[in-house]
């Protein structure tokens, strides 16, 4: 049953990588540990994702996120919907390897915030998933587990 749950969630995700348009495409809320010691949740474009496994945004190096990081790199990626409840918990890097940004860089980023994958005050960030908590209301199916 995990299986079959997981690769709904993957769809979904899958289906929010891409910007979309002159828009911004799918979001999610990035949850992170703040200085204070606290949850911060923020929202954030996805840049890419290979399902359940990774999902990758892009950021400035100059604001919270990248410091808070540093800190601690325990996260939480949820993706909410009255349609469903994508909750994933794991471990997010900063990257700022112009060729690894290149590889997940979209043309409406450029075009939206007038820089290139290769600014050094935008970095990637790619959280890798531990944990997931799955709801699905249309069937009322839920799964929760490790990868």
């Amino acid at each position: 049953m995990n299986e079959k749950i997981l690769a709904r969630a993957s769809e979904v995700i899958n289906s929010k990588k891409d910007y979309i348009g002159d828009g911004m495409g799918g979001y999610a809320v990035l949850s992170l540990i703040g200085e204070d010691g606290y949850p911060a949740s923020s929202t954030i474009s996805i840049a890419k994702a290979d399902g359940v496994n990774w999902i990758t945004f892009f950021t400035d190096t100059v604001g919270t996120k990248t410091s808070r990081i540093a800190k601690c790199d325990k996260a939480c990626v949820c993706l909410p919907s009255s349609e469903y409840h994508i909750s994933l918990i794991g471990r997010v890097e900063v990257i700022t390897d112009s060729a690894i940004k290149k590889e997940h860089w979209q043309e409406v980023i450029t075009n939206h915030y007038n820089i290139s994958y290769d600014d050094s005050s935008w970095c990637l960030l790619k959280f890798n998933t531990e944990q997931y908590n799955l709801f699905f209301a249309d069937d009322d199916t839920e799964a929760k587990g490790s990868l």
